[in-house]
């Protein structure tokens, strides 16, 4: 009976796993924590990069027009990021990316993160979007520096935009802190 009865514990502690698993796999839209990082992944469609007018001029953004940055840390196209950083900062990820408009074709391409996900890289940077962008073209990232190097958005020309956001023009509620 004590043996059934541990047997019993140990295929119940194993199903909270599995259920956290299944979870953040298909996870509800809405909470980010370590295991639950927002991905953009998707088994239909690719994921896309393009470029959208902001306070920081034009800039690399995803297909819902959240902005694209990349991270001074990571080396080449290995990603530095993993973990609670994933959580602030989630990799664009997916296995199929494709240029929208403005971006070029033959900068976008995937590597292979730490955790076998494919990331979206665009001329060699891996691409991450931040949660403290609220909406479409908030770049609240800009500039920061955060788990072990700064963070900076994507020009079309795949460098980084190094400038804090201009007073006027563009569509960004930066409200971020800038920083050199």
């Amino acid at each position: 009976m004590t043996r059934s009865r541990c047997t019993t514990l140990l295929a119940r502690a194993a199903i909270v796993p599995l259920a956290a698993l299944a979870v953040a796999g298909y996870g509800s839209v809405g909470f980010a924590s370590a295991s639950t990082a927002p991905r953009e992944a998707t088994k239909t469609k690719p994921a896309t990069v393009r470029v959208a007018k902001t306070k920081l001029g034009k800039i690399l953004v995803n297909s819902k027009g959240r902005t694209l940055y990349l991270f001074q840390a990571d080396s080449g196209t290995t990603s530095a990021c993993t973990d609670s950083c994933a959580a602030a900062w989630p990799p664009l990820s997916n296995p199929t990316p494709k240029a929208g408009k403005g971006a070029k074709a033959s900068m976008v391409g995937t590597a292979t993160r730490s955790d076998g996900t494919p990331q979206v890289t665009y001329n060699g940077h891996p691409l991450y979007t931040y949660s403290g962008d609220k909406k479409a073209g908030n770049t609240n990232g800009q500039g920061l520096s955060a788990f072990g190097g700064l963070w900076y958005v994507v020009s079309p020309t795949g460098n980084q935009v190094t400038r804090a956001p201009s007073k006027s023009g563009g569509s960004s509620g930066s409200g971020g802190t800038p920083g050199y």
